[in-house]
């Protein structure tokens, strides 16, 4: 088992403490689960796809749950306890499932279809306007220009009246 002391990297960075937790929570996992198998598109810039293989499954067998930017894929078949089916071979499996994708900030789910034995679940990062970038402007000279704020009355604005 690898550690990994990230204690430096508090020292040099600010804001970060999240990233921080989600990678000491990664290096903790130990072994990943496989099933269902899945994968991850980039559909545009903002634009994600996440497809999942349940095979066998129903919409009524299949949950989605969005909660503090955790994903969860629930798959449960319904039904099946009373259905006794001696196989010769299964190679389709069937068993429930729960697979959990951590979210970045201000990623969205907006929709999900099954189709053809693949769950697509449509994701979406919508960064608000006040989150990005923006442009500060440099003052020269001695003294630093003053903010305005909107609907205060500057002191260059009283001696003028």
């Amino acid at each position: 088992m690898r550690q990994f002391d990230l204690a430096p990297l508090y020292r040099s960075t600010v804001g970060f403490d999240r990233l921080f937790s989600a990678l000491d929570q990664f290096a903790s996992t130990e072994t990943a689960p496989s099933y269902p198998p899945y994968n991850i598109e980039r559909t545009g810039e903002n634009a994600y796809r996440i497809t999942v293989a349940v095979a066998g499954f129903t919409e009524e067998d299949l949950s989605i749950e969005v909660r503090e930017n955790a994903l969860t894929l629930r798959g449960e078949r319904k039904g099946e306890a009373e259905k006794r089916v001696e196989f010769l071979h299964q190679g389709i499996a069937a068993r429930a499932f729960e697979r959990r994708f951590q979210l970045a900030d201000h990623v969205q789910v907006t929709g999900a279809v099954l189709e053809n034995g693949l769950l697509h679940v449509d994701l979406v990062r919508e960064v608000p306007e006040a989150k990005k970038p923006r442009r500060i402007e440099i003052a020269s000279g001695r003294r630093a220009a003053t903010p305005v704020i909107e609907g205060q009355v500057s002191e260059g604005d009283r001696q003028a009246a």
